[in-house]
């Protein structure tokens, strides 16, 4: 569903009582008759998890009954989270950290019918449009902003007290269907907070509140080279968010130019990509030095020393030592199996606009392979972007990236990467890409995919793995080439993973959880997997892999965030004490 409007997109035509579900997979008779049941048992489920959230999600705590949601609850009192700082407690409701709820609430009324979900989702939103945007449209939700769900009052002061998005990939469809006028003034605040220098395209992840709407698209662009000094840290996490935004506004609302902007932002980290191998480009500028780092000793690890991967290996790695051509650890899986997947899926729903953006991404993907993956350890190396292969390496001193003495290692292929190799194929058609996702798919425990797609396909029968990605990957398998033995699978992992991860009515990722998070993937999978049975997979919205989080000050721990402090906790146990 990405992009789509008009109408009513959240309602199918198709419901659970008149289903028309495939039963391709059913190798008996018995398991043929058994497979409606249980595909009617896992939608029964979601709706189980679906009721219980609007039960006990929705506010209860300002005593006006706003159709605001909290992050989530305890899973034996129903207590909300909140966040501690400066010895005051608020309850945690962060827009940016719902979408995916959001995604299963409209998908849940695409496969029944029942839009008392999806309007569900749609009050929440029109009520941050109507209260809780600065001047210029920007939403109070990201990295370090949420609302107060005791007073609601946006809070950010724990924190920077800016807007922040990185990898969050919002349902932009939805809030387009609520109010179109103030989406439209909301993807264009978010560039206007964003873009430091419209003439460089220098940004930066924080971008202030409180401003009036600049000039946007009617500013010069000088198409500068690659790496200048920027006062801004221009990750690609960070501009897939806007590359995907201004891919909205062109795909909702018709502004061609801003997918002119989003598809030179898109190419700024193309020209970046080392000229001899076509690796990263994690970055395109170079933060400016402020001060000079020490010359021995610790590293200080912000941007105002400057180029911090020069900074800590420059001596022994010389030129390609930069932020941007850092080939290794979890940024590989930020620029090629996340930013990756989010590029290809607005590439293919911009058609024609899109085709750059398609080439460019590909490309990436396939240079990736060719370079880096180690088939025989199902992982990618460690790299620089001119190839240089860091594998068993010690940091020689400590600093932003880790401390002296830690070895560069693999880093192991998942069903992400999985997902966006087949999408990539699909989309291209290249072998390469083809051959690299059935290698992933075999080292994972998946099993053969075929040598084609859908061709000699023999998947493993057991299912190790209780992973809502391995259900995506496994669906793009099937709109690649279908075969019953993908839904099959399909089918298999959204059962074990119901059995390992629903407890206590909400989807965890063990039963010794505390706490529930609402922005689960696990029922969007498998309302996924039932819109792809039902041979209508646009009832249910496409999962971006996209996630929130907060990030500042809490009590007694620092600078964290929710992901490391509140969401791990065990029951028993207070946030953070393990």
């Amino acid at each position: 569903m990405i992009y789509q409007s008009g109408g009513d997109p959240f309602l199918g035509a198709s419901s659970a009582a008149d289903d028309g579900r495939s039963t391709a997979g059913s190798r008996s008779a018995n398991t043929a008759a058994e497979t409606p049941r249980r595909d009617d048992e896992r939608l029964s489920t979601v709706e189980s998890y679906v009721d219980r959230v609007l039960e006990t999600g929705r506010d209860r705590w300002s005593g006006e009954s706003t159709p605001l949601f909290v992050d989530g609850v305890h899973v034996e009192t129903d207590d909300p989270v909140t966040w501690r700082y400066d010895g005051e407690e608020f309850v945690v409701s962060n827009l940016a950290s719902q979408q995916n709820l959001f995604r299963v609430l409209a998908g849940l009324s695409g496969v029944t019918g029942d839009r008392r979900y999806v309007d569900a989702a749609r009050e929440s939103v029109a009520y941050h449009f109507d209260e809780l945007v600065d001047e210029r449209g920007l939403l109070r939700w990201g990295g370090h902003q949420f609302v107060d769900l005791r007073t609601l009052d946006p809070v950010g002061h724990f924190d920077a007290d800016v807007h922040e998005f990185k990898t969050h990939f919002p349902f932009y469809e939805l809030l387009w269907d609520v109010d179109a006028e103030a989406t439209t003034r909301l993807l264009r605040a978010v560039w206007d907070a964003h873009v430091l220098d419209w003439e460089t395209l220098d940004m930066n992840r924080h971008g202030e509140y409180g401003r009036e709407l600049g000039d946007l698209w009617d500013h010069e662009f000088a198409d500068p080279d690659p790496f200048f000094e920027g006062d801004g840290l221009s990750f690609v996490n960070v501009g897939t968010d806007l590359i995907l935004a201004a891919g909205a506004l062109s795909a909702l609302a018709g502004d061609g130019d801003a997918w002119t902007w989003g598809e030179r932002l898109a190419e700024m980290y193309v020209k970046a990509r080392h000229p001899e191998t076509g690796l990263g480009a994690y970055q395109y500028t170079k933060p400016r030095r402020r001060n000079e780092p020490p010359a021995d000793g610790p590293l200080p690890t912000t941007s105002d020393y400057g180029d911090r991967a020069e900074n800590q290996f420059g001596d022994e790695f010389a030129e390609v030592a930069r932020e941007g051509w850092v080939v290794w650890g979890s940024r590989v899986r930020t620029l090629y199996a996340r930013s990756g997947f989010v590029q290809l899926a607005l590439a293919e729903s911009l058609g024609r606009d899109g085709e750059q953006l398609r080439r460019w991404t590909v490309d990436g993907l396939a240079v990736l392979a060719e370079h880096g993956y180690a088939p025989e350890r199902n992982a990618f190396l460690p790299m620089w972007a001119d190839g240089t292969d860091l594998t068993g390496k010690s940091f020689p001193r400590t600093g932003y990236y880790g401390e002296k003495g830690r070895t560069w290692e693999p880093l192991d292929a998942d069903m992400q990467f999985l997902r966006t190799y087949v999408r990539a194929y699909r989309l291209s058609g290249r072998d390469v890409l083809w051959e690299t996702a059935r290698r992933i798919a075999d080292g994972l425990g998946v099993g053969d995919i075929g040598a084609n797609p859908g061709e000699g396909v023999a998947l493993d029968p057991e299912v190790a793995g209780a992973n809502p990605m391995e259900i995506f990957a496994l669906l793009e398998l099937q709109r690649t080439a279908s075969h019953p033995d993908y839904l099959d699978r399909a089918r298999r992992v959204a059962d074990r993973m119901i059995e390992r991860r629903y407890h206590h009515g909400f989807f965890l990722a063990s039963a010794d959880r505390a706490y529930a998070r609402f922005d689960a993937a696990e029922p969007l999978a498998i309302l996924a997997l039932d819109a792809a049975l039902r041979g209508k997979p646009g009832l249910v919205p496409e999962y971006l892999g996209g996630h929130g989080y907060v990030h500042g000050t809490f009590d007694g721990h620092g600078r964290t965030r929710d992901t490391k402090l509140i969401w791990p906790a065990e029951r028993g146990e207070e946030p953070g004490s393990r």
